[in-house]
């Protein structure tokens, strides 16, 4: 695995003039966060080394590097899943790459599915913590250059920026919630029971990403910030039949406020 990350950063830093401080992760639906970035540099995610290639509506498949909110960022537009066959090693493997290009943050978003009661379609929800139930991406031989073999998990997102991003959200007049995000392999949609046995373990959303991506940066140390937009509900009396067509179309309509989060957050960083 060293060597192939190895090998990946030295193609993008001959494609790029840049060091980038800020990694960001773009979900389902929204990757029009980039349309505010100041791009330098933009690459194929076809034309890398050893990189996956996004396979599923609403991911662009493309990294991105310039500016945004007075910093230098690398952004994925498009991200891989589990549920396209990838191994939880490959589909992480960005997250690797963008440790050795010199990213000291990583800032994920996605679409979820809302179990709390109290949510709506269009919210946005800072996550606080998480539930795995998804394979975990360090099982396997652990190289102690990347990180330790146990890494801790006691604060997966970072509570400054948490912290930040509510008082940022407030001062925009930006309704926003909190909570636990957890992550199974899709790509079904749950079933009624399945939302409320997610609900019912502690989770206010449920999606399919973003745990494995977090892990993983954990495991470098990495400060990890993450936020959902609700895009559609699985508490009960409110579960409909969804498409990941709606699913999109939920998710953009909300992205414009998370874009005002990340972006201003990026400044107080």
């Amino acid at each position: 695995m060293l060597e192939t990350i190895k090998q990946t950063v030295n193609y993008i830093n001959q494609q790029i003039n840049t060091s980038p401080e800020i990694g960001i992760i773009l979900g389902t639906g929204l990757g029009g966060l980039t349309n505010e970035i100041e791009i330098e540099h933009t690459i194929s995610y076809e034309d890398i080394p050893n990189f996956p290639v996004s396979t599923v509506k609403g991911h662009q498949g493309r990294m991105i590097f310039g500016k945004l909110g007075g910093k230098n960022v690398v952004a994925m537009q498009g991200r891989f899943h589990y549920y396209e066959g990838y191994s939880m090693q490959e589909l992480t493997f960005p997250v690797r790459v963008f440790k050795q290009l010199g990213i000291k943050t990583l800032m994920v978003s996605n679409a979820s599915g809302g179990v709390n009661p109290t949510f709506e379609v269009g919210d946005i929800m800072i996550i606080t913590d998480h539930i795995n139930l998804m394979p975990n991406p360090l099982i396997g031989i652990n190289f102690e250059e990347l990180g330790p073999r146990f890494p801790d998990m006691s604060e997966a997102y970072d509570k400054k920026m948490i912290k930040e991003a509510t008082k940022i959200a407030r001062h925009h007049n930006i309704k926003f919630q909190q909570g636990v995000y957890a992550a199974v392999t899709g790509p079904t949609f749950e079933t009624p029971a399945e939302y409320k046995y997610i609900h019912t373990l502690g989770a206010d959303a449920v999606g399919m990403s973003t745990i494995p991506e977090i892990i993983v940066a954990r495991h470098m140390g990495l400060p990890c910030f993450a936020i959902s937009v609700i895009s559609d509900l699985g508490a009960e009396g409110k579960i409909v039949e969804i498409s990941h067509q709606e699913v999109i179309d939920s998710a953009s309509i909300a992205e414009p406020q998370m874009t005002i989060i990340i972006k201003e957050l990026l400044k107080s960083i």
